[in-house]
Formats: structure tokens, sequence, C-alpha cells
């Protein structure tokens, strides 16, 4: 049996891999720091020796290799005993890439936006009719009972690509490890400011990945947003999809009655088939043609798909409702990006046609946190009711002069119309929303990470 430690354990694709991992016989341990729920349940249900501290004798027992997560750098102890012990040390995609990847048929979902949900849609719905799929949602699929499994040898295996980098050691973007037979690319913006200066290292990146896919493999490129662009770049098949008239996989959204909507699709022009609309938003109406191309590509009838399309639970953490109190809605949203915030309030709005969307954001991505987005965010929140910013993440390690002005950014909220306040402390937000709400509010809370417990806060304050 091969062993392998997983230093980092509480990421999130680091539990889906240690749980591919146990699928696949491996002896399994790993470290992090403490965790919190959901990410402290996750990692006890691996059912495998965790450490919640890291120490160089985590690593005493000489595993057959070492796992080191992407949040990991020097001066971590496990990584200086790692170095100088001489153990054989991996990042996951490179781990992923040998021990899973290689002997499947991957289908890498890419994108700047979208690809937690596009993975888990794709998976979902592969599940239903191709045998022994495999997968990897860098997030929780309300569907399933875990975030990751292995699946057999020669079937697809649905996997979130990200363009991050991949390890301290490894500066490359993770989708490069992923051997991908089918690519999908759903937009490409400017992101993850401390890795690329600018989108043309984005697009480079992006770029590299479509050269690894055989000539005989199939890419699919979002037609509505810049992605569309990497169509001369890619060596093997390539399809677009979306909304524009052009679009090989063509969606057009059709309104049956108040409250029920469908998706009437069109492939090469031709009418293919309708499927019911069961996520709010446009980028979800895209999200969803893709998986549609996708599992049509890999054989699966018309039928089955649009079964197994209606029946999608959802992700959590996208456009989830945690708590429901006197008429007021509280939903919890991945958005960090200025597009992802612009198009999570719109669907926000699709969904509670009417109701005042109280939009709370954290910046906390490393971009989000800088002055890069200083205009975009005043641009994406101006269809929202009201705004309030929440502390800027690990503010005192950005200098003054790079760091997001919050002041200035409500300020010009407030200069174009819409209530914006800034707040240096979780609790007044939670504060300022219990006294001001009122019955038919959804409050939107939009973060990539924590939030200093501000859901907690809200269930604890409106429940007492």
């Amino acid at each position: 049996m091969s062993s392998v430690h997983f230093s980092g354990i509480g990421g999130t694709a680091m539990i889906a891999g240690a749980r591919l991992a146990v699928e696949a016989g491996w002896d399994v341990r790993g470290s992090d720091t403490p965790l919190y729920p959901p990410t402290s349940d996750m990692v006890k249900g691996l059912g495998v020796p965790v450490s919640f501290s890291y120490e160089a004798a985590n690593l005493d027992w000489r595993p057959d290799v070492v796992i080191i997560g992407n949040a990991l750098s020097r001066g971590n102890p496990e990584v200086e005993a790692a170095l100088s012990r001489r153990m054989r040390y991996v990042s996951l995609p490179e781990w992923l890439k040998e021990n899973v990847l290689r002997t499947r048929r991957p289908v890498a979902i890419c994108g700047t936006h979208g690809k937690t949900t596009t993975t888990a849609l794709t998976s979902h719905i592969l599940d239903k009719g191709i045998p022994d799929v495999g997968y990897l949602i860098g997030g929780e699929a309300l569907g399933f009972t875990h975030s990751a499994r292995l699946g057999a040898a020669g079937a697809p295996f649905v996997i979130e690509g990200d363009e991050y980098d991949t390890a301290f050691f490894d500066k490359r973007a993770k989708f490069l490890h992923y051997l991908p037979d089918i690519a999908v690319v759903t937009s490409i913006e400017f992101d993850h400011g401390d890795i690329y200066r600018d989108l043309e290292e984005i697009e480079t990146a992006f770029q590299r990945m479509l050269r690894q896919v055989p000539r005989e493999g199939h890419v699919f490129l979002c037609a509505d947003n810049h992605a569309r662009s990497l169509n001369s770049h890619a060596y093997s098949n390539v399809e677009t999809y979306g909304f524009a008239e052009n679009a090989n996989w063509r969606g057009i959204e059709r309104t049956l009655d108040k409250n029920t909507s469908v998706l009437d699709v069109r492939h090469d022009g031709a009418p293919w088939g309708t499927v019911p609309i069961v996520m709010a938003g446009r980028h979800n109406l895209s999200n969803l043609l893709v998986a549609i191309a996708t599992a049509s590509r890999l054989g699966m009838s018309v039928d089955a798909i649009i079964e197994a399309a209606g029946t999608f639970p959802g992700v959590r953490r996208r456009m989830e409702v945690f708590l429901e109190h006197n008429g007021v809605i509280f939903v919890d949203d991945f958005a960090h990006h200025p597009t992802a915030i612009r198009e999570t309030i719109a669907a926000a709005q699709s969904r509670w046609p009417g109701r005042r969307i109280r939009a709370i954001f954290e910046p906390r991505s490393n971009t989000t946190v800088t002055k890069r987005f200083q205009r975009e965010l005043e641009q994406a929140f101006r269809a929202a009711g009201d705004v309030l910013l929440g502390p800027i993440h690990r503010k005192d390690a950005i200098p003054d002069e790079e760091r997001l002005d919050a002041h200035a950014l409500a300020t010009a909220l407030q200069n174009a119309g819409v209530p914006a306040q800034n707040f240096a402390d979780v609790s007044a937000i939670v504060t300022e929303i219990t006294d001001t709400m009122r019955a038919g509010d959804v409050v939107l809370i939009m973060s990539n990470g924590a939030f200093g417990g501000i859901y907690a806060q809200f269930k604890e304050r409106l429940t007492r």
C-alpha cells in the first residue's frame, strides 16, 4: 500500500484529493491549522488521522510522498522538514496527473468564473448517463455525498481547472497538469493580481493549456466573452457556446409562466431540445449550456441530458439560502470578482423580482483587496438596493497606496444614487442589517472566505 501525507489538507481541493487517495487504497494522513465548519466536517468525514498544527513530527511516519498544499510556503515546519529530509514531495495537481488523470478521460472546466458550478453540473449530468464517471469539484456539490469520486480507468473524469499557481515550488497554472481530453473555457478576465501582471499573461496560460488537448480532443469556448479569442490557439476540435447567434451551442431563454422558464437549445442552428431552468442568472444558463454540450459530446442522449439537468440541486455557497427570518431571505454566494458580483446581483433580482437586494461584500481575494478593481467594483454594485462593505481582509499586510479604498468606493456609490457604507467590524454590519431590515429584503452576502463568522452571527442574533 502506498502512503501519502497531505500538508494543508483543509483546502477544498486538498480534501477532494485526499478523498480520491482513500478510494484508491492509499494510507492517508494529513495536517493543517485548526479548521471550522464546513471544512472541519469534510476533513472529519475522510476518516483519516489529521493533526491540527504544522509540525515536522507529522512527517515522522515517513510517507511515500508528501503533497504540499498551495497555501504553504518556505518557513512552514512541514515544508522545511520535507526539504531537509529529502522526502519525495509533489503538488496536488502533479499527484492527480500521475495517479488519477493519466488513465482516465479528463474533462477540465476552466475559466475566470463559473468553474465550480459548471464542474458540479457537468458531473451531475454525466453521473446520470455514463457509468463510472469520476470528478473533483472545488466546492460542496449538494447532489453528491463527497466533492470527489475516483471513478474508473477509461471513464470521463471532470475536474475544476484553476488558473492559479500550483505550489510554492511550481508557479505554473494548475490546469497545465490536467491532461484535458475535453477542455471548457467559461470566461477570461483579469484576476489573481498576485500571480499575473495583466490579462495578457492570463491569456498565455490558457493558450498553453489548449496546446495539451490532443487533436482528437475537444474544446468548448464561451462565445459571449473574451474566451472566444482562444479559438485560433487550439489544435483540436473547437465549438462555441452561449447566447450569441453564431454560437455552435446556442441557448434561448423562454418564459412559460410567472414561475417557470426553459432554455431552448440549438446546435449548429438546428433545434436540440428544451431544458428546464433550475438556477437563476444568465451566467448559470451559460454554465448549463456547456454542461449539455459536454454530455452530448461524451455520448449521452438528449432525453437523458434533459432529465438530469432538471434535477441539479446546486452547489453550497452559490446563491445558497442559509437563513429566512420574518420574510427576509439571507443568501450566501462565493462571488469575489466584479463580473461575478454584477452577475450574482442580477441573478438575485431575477430570482426574487421586486425585492430590495442588500449586497454585503467582503474584499478578500488577493486582487479585490487592492485598488486594481476600484472602478470595476463601483460599476458592479450599481444595481443593488444598498451596499455594505466589510473589513478588508488582512488590511495591514497591504501598503496604503495599493489597498482598496473602501471609503472612496462607498462615496462613489452614494454619488451614483446607491446607498452604501463601509464598515471596520463585521458585527456592525449584522447590527445595521437587523436594525433596518424589512419583510421582502434579500440580504446577499458575497465572500470567498469566512467573512469573520458573519453567517453564524446572523443566525445567532435572529434566532435569539
